[in-house]
């Protein structure tokens, strides 16, 4: 890829998540200025757009951060640890689609590289960045599977999505109610319909093929595209996780237990901040928007996630205000931070250790010619 193309790539998903931002802090902050405006004996109308502006940037900010003190210690704490549960429990699951190909990774090793690959998911753009290098150690981890270690990673992330989504879909059923007066709850949950089925497609070829028994000469056309040789060994180590018997089933499996505690972290910040929400509201909020925000579209879903969490909420059918919300997104996402911090501080042990590792083999080689 270009440098100019590189450029623009970063350029457009910065320029999106600085106007999703801007405009969810826009409107909160304008409803915020009103009431306080209001509240000392003015009329807001009297004002003109560039006064509104003027008084919403004024009040507004302080008023988000009165909101975002509000939460207590022990909701933030139980936050962060249901964040680093769900970090372990993704740990415990990509050890079982390594298995898969042969490939022993120590819990302390698979949770190091998870940790640094969580740290580079926080803030580089887009969702993929930190699983190029997670899929960058796995490879170095052996010698004779660099192909297949990569793969693991790729559908370590798909099963993850489509856990969450089947789990979403499932926490539809208790919220029939809901969806059938919330309208955009339901544009929402029919659009994360459509990711299931699309990702269940893309589990079903990529595991158990028919591609090839529909066009008998697929597998030679693919094997002319640039890297196509490549592109045949990572679907062949696709097909064994097709193979495994139960292999699917419990991996789904554990990824349900590490959604039910994804969704506890919300409880928790929901509980410190004192928003009547209702649980089962959030058991089919939380997971969809996770979905959605998973896109990439801006940096770690930054501003998509926010406006989500804003348009759902905050409307009448849920009864929050705009800036609860918005606070419950961010101080959710606090916890997430947290653990991107700690997955930065092992990234300098851990570079700091392999670049003296490969001074210590040069040495020794050199010592021996």
């Amino acid at each position: 890829m270009s440098a100019a193309r590189k450029y623009w790539k970063t350029g457009w998903r910065l320029a999106i998540c600085a106007l999703l931002m801007s405009w969810i802090l826009h409107t909160i902050f304008q409803n915020e200025g009103r009431l306080a405006w209001e509240q000392q004996g003015h009329s807001w109308s009297q004002l003109s757009r560039s006064q509104q502006w003027q008084a919403a940037w004024l009040y507004g900010p302080r008023e988000l951060w009165h909101t975002l003190a509000l939460v207590d210690s022990t909701s933030m704490l139980l936050s962060i640890v249901f964040m680093g549960l769900t970090i372990l429990l993704g740990v415990v699951r990509w050890r079982m689609v390594l298995r898969v190909h042969g490939i022993e990774l120590t819990s302390g090793r698979a949770t190091e590289i998870s940790l640094v690959a969580h740290f580079f998911n926080s803030f580089l753009l887009g969702s993929t960045g930190g699983d190029l290098l997670k899929a960058y150690y796995a490879a170095r981890e052996t010698h004779h599977k660099k192909t297949e270690a990569v793969v693991t990673v790729a559908v370590d992330r798909l099963l993850g999505l489509f856990a969450m989504l089947v789990f979403a879909c499932a926490m539809m059923l208790p919220n029939l109610a809901l969806l059938q007066v919330h309208k955009r709850l339901a544009a929402l949950a029919a659009f994360v319909l459509l990711m299931t089925i699309g990702c269940g497609l893309a589990i079903g070829l990529s595991f158990w093929g028919g591609v090839s028994r529909l066009w008998p000469k697929s597998r030679a056309r693919l094997r002319k595209l640039p890297k196509g040789e490549l592109l045949e060994q990572c679907l062949d180590a696709c097909r064994e996780f097709g193979r495994r018997r139960g292999f699917i089933l419990r991996t789904l499996g554990l990824s349900m237990l590490l959604n039910m505690i994804s969704v506890c972290q919300f409880l928790a910040v929901a509980h410190g901040l004192n928003l009547n929400i209702s649980p089962m509201a959030l058991f089919v909020i939380v997971p969809m928007i996770t979905c959605v925000s998973a896109l990439p579209i801006t940096p770690s879903g930054l501003g998509v996630r926010e406006n989500l969490y804003v348009l759902m909420l905050a409307a009448p059918e849920i009864q929050v205000p705009a800036t609860s919300a918005l606070s419950l997104s961010l101080l959710a996402y606090a916890g997430n931070l947290f653990w991107s911090l700690v997955g930065g501080i092992v990234y300098a042990m851990l570079k700091e250790r392999h670049q003296l590792a490969e001074v210590a083999q040069a040495d020794g080689a050199a010592s021996v010619n």
